[in-house]
């Protein structure tokens, strides 16, 4: 049986004391790049992994990192969430961290639940989701002193250039943008977009990208539901509305206005949603697809830097307080 190589084993291999070796492990900022890099090398080449509870009782930290999981509500367009909580697991193992899954059904009750897991010292960092104007959570983290990043930018005024916390997001208006201009291209410049009602600020940025790319065509507005969608559709098709394509704010309406179309005898309609679920593979629905494997690596490098290991508080300054992912329009 092999033994597992030991902290003296990499001290020897990169020549530096037993301390040196610890302090690239646990506080790499302290230490000389140069040095850094040849423990780092060491490591790497011998295999080594820190204990795990050892190293928690050293640093007074969990290496853990918290996110919310949304209930379950059934629906189409739910498994975006589930790739990025699978994509942050995978590359938080990366840089020896781990992800503490957490459920809580409203934001108020997530706050109770963030302050449990605070006190408890059961996670080093947290990455919100689903953020909203208003949030009661951002402002909890940040009076709290709790490490985050979001999955969803603060929807301020200027969430760029002075925003109020860290955040990752992907791209809305810039998905829908393409998906107008792939419409135009290929079918005609009387471009429909359906979409929320006001004030989701997720929608609005949605919304926003068909009408920079001068969709043409009228902008109808349901809930999130196939049938809502569908019944939308239909009765604009049957009014006589004249539209060369539509684009979506999801890809559950998308497949509501597919149907809507199917039946009215326009099967070729050019449809696009926004998610790329497995929905729209089937039905052979073009979709806007927002990587969140990508969204996952952005929000890892605004927690914890390009290489480091364990997370720290960063403030959120002037152009490095932000990921914006660009997001791919996936034509069938």
């Amino acid at each position: 049986m092999v033994k597992a190589p030991t902290v003296d084993d990499v001290a020897r291999v990169a020549g530096v004391s037993r301390q040196t070796v610890s302090n690239v492990v646990n506080s790499p900022h302290i230490v000389r790049p140069q040095t850094r890099e040849r423990v780092e090398s060491a490591i790497a080449e011998l295999g080594y992994r820190p204990h795990a509870a050892a190293r928690m009782l050293r640093t007074r930290r969990s290496s853990t990192i918290g996110v919310h999981l949304d209930p379950y509500a059934g629906g189409i367009s739910g498994v975006v969430l589930d790739r990025f909580v699978h994509a942050l697991t995978e590359r938080a193992s990366d840089r020896d961290m781990r992800v503490l899954v957490y459920a809580a059904r409203s934001p108020e009750e997530e706050v109770a639940r963030l302050a449990d897991l605070r006190e408890g010292g059961e996670v080093d960092a947290v990455i919100v989701t689903g953020t909203f104007r208003g949030d009661p959570r951002t402002g909890w983290l940040i009076e709290h002193g709790l490490p985050f990043v979001s999955f969803g930018r603060p929807w301020g005024e200027d969430d760029v250039d002075v925003p109020a916390h860290l955040w990752v997001d992907v791209d809305g208006a810039a998905g829908t943008s393409a998906a107008t201009r792939h419409v135009q291209r290929t079918a005609g410049g009387r471009v429909a977009f359906l979409g929320w009602p006001e004030g989701s600020g997720t929608g609005d940025d949605r919304e926003r990208g068909w009408r920079e790319a001068g969709g043409g065509g009228p902008r109808w507005a349901v809930e999130e539901s196939v049938g809502a969608a569908r019944a939308a559709v239909a009765a604009a098709l049957a009014a006589g509305e004249a539209v060369d394509g539509i684009v979506c704010a999801s890809d559950s309406l998308a497949v509501g206005a597919h149907l809507a179309a199917v039946a009215a005898g326009r099967p070729d309609l050019p449809i696009i949603g926004f998610d790329n679920t497995p929905a729209a593979e089937a039905l052979g629905l073009s979709s806007v697809e927002q990587l969140p494997e990508k969204v996952a690596a952005g929000a890892l490098e605004l927690l914890m830097g390009a290489t480091g290991s364990i997370v720290a508080p960063r403030p959120a300054a002037s152009g490095s307080a932000h990921v914006l992912v660009e997001p791919r329009l996936v034509v069938r």
